[in-house]
């Protein structure tokens, strides 16, 4: 695979990780909007660590770090490309989005389907693991 190629599909999955952060805050509003019926596997934000928290605040949380992981990987993803954005920003970007994403996953796990909840553990057990492991190289990053 080229390094071009490569470039592309990296910033790629940073982006539409972020941007799968989007759907997760539309389910959230679709559910406060027309309520819980017809949703398929999506529930409402309740948390299993703070059970007490009202509706309203479980839903305000979730939807503050979805929002937060959504903005952070599309920067990141920008700033992979070296787009606008200094490409050293990326790796904190990604870093930050990442455990925002998983500490909310875990906060409110089981509230949306599996597959969705498990391919965004994924990402970000393979970003978090990635940048551990320092890859990838900078020769990669940037335009």
């Amino acid at each position: 695979m080229s390094d071009q190629v490569l470039r592309t599909v990296l910033g790629g999955v940073l982006l539409l990780h972020g941007l799968g952060h989007g759907g997760a805050i539309g389910a959230l509003a679709w559910i406060a909007h027309f309520g819980p019926g017809h949703t398929g596997d999506w529930h409402a934000a309740h948390s299993w660590l703070l059970p007490d928290l009202a509706p309203s605040t479980a839903t305000a949380l979730a939807t503050g770090a979805w929002a937060l992981a959504l903005i952070g990987f599309v920067a990141a993803a920008i700033a992979f490309w070296g787009i606008g954005l200094p490409v050293g920003a990326w790796r904190a970007l990604a870093l930050g989005s990442a455990i925002v994403s998983a500490a909310g996953i875990t906060l409110f796990i089981g509230n949306w389907p599996a597959f969705n909840t498990l391919a965004a553990l994924a990402v970000n057990t393979g970003v978090i693991a990635a940048l551990w492991l320092r890859w990838p190289p900078q020769a990669l990053v940037g335009a």
